[in-house]
C-alpha cells in the first residue's frame, strides 16, 4: 500500500511540476514557411484565394482523400468559409478574415475537438524570377498548460505540412500552361 501511495504522490508531484513549468513556456507561437514560385501573382493567388482550390495542393487533403468538405455560400472573399470532417486529420473550420486579391488572404482556423483556434495568412511578395509565397499560422495559447505544452511542438507538427503544401502548390502552378 505504501508503494502505491508513493507512486501516486510522485505522479501528482510530476503533474504539478509540468503544470507549473508550462507557465514558463512561450504563450505565443508562430509557424511560417515560404517558397518561391516561378509565376506571376495572378497565376498563384487563385489557388489559395478560393477555398475550393485548397484540395488541389493541401497536404491534409492528400493524406485523407475521404475528407468531407463543406463550403459556405461563397468560397472566395471576406467571410467565405470551409469546414472539414476527417477521421485521420480531425475536424475544423476555416473562415477568411481578410482578403486582398492578388496579395493576401487571412484566415481564422477553429478546431472544436481540441478547443483551439488560430489565425494565419498566405501572402505574395515579388521575388527574383517569380513570386514568394509566405504561409504562416500563429496565435496566443492562453494560460492553459496543455495548450502551452502543445505549442512547443506545433512547428514540428504542422511545419512539414506547410512545406509539403507549398511544394504541391509550386508544382501545380509551374506545371500549368502560362
Amino acid at each position: 500500500m505504501k508503494v502505491l501511495l508513493r507512486l501516486l504522490g510522485g505522479l501528482a508531484a510530476l503533474l504539478l511540476l509540468l503544470a507549473l513549468a508550462a507557465f514558463f513556456l512561450p504563450r505565443q507561437y508562430r509557424v511560417e514557411r515560404t517558397i518561391v514560385i516561378k509565376a506571376r501573382a495572378d497565376q498563384v493567388f487563385p489557388h489559395f484565394g478560393d477555398l475550393r482550390a485548397w484540395k488541389n495542393w493541401g497536404a491534409w487533403q492528400a493524406r485523407d482523400p475521404a475528407m468531407k468538405m463543406t463550403y459556405g455560400e461563397k468560397t472566395t472573399g471576406l467571410g467565405a468559409w470551409s469546414a472539414w470532417e476527417s477521421k485521420t486529420e480531425g475536424n475544423g473550420r476555416m473562415t477568411l478574415t481578410g482578403f486582398e486579391p492578388g496579395v493576401r488572404v487571412s484566415y481564422r482556423l477553429e478546431f472544436p475537438d481540441m478547443g483551439m483556434a488560430s489565425n494565419g495568412a498566405m501572402a505574395l511578395e515579388p521575388a527574383d524570377g517569380g513570386v514568394k509565397v509566405i504561409w504562416f499560422d500563429a496565435d496566443d495559447l492562453g494560460l492553459n498548460p496543455v495548450h502551452r505544452w502543445f505549442g512547443v511542438f506545433l512547428d514540428r507538427m504542422i511545419g512539414p505540412d506547410f512545406e509539403r503544401g507549398l511544394a504541391n502548390l509550386k508544382a501545380l502552378v509551374e506545371a500549368a500552361p502560362k
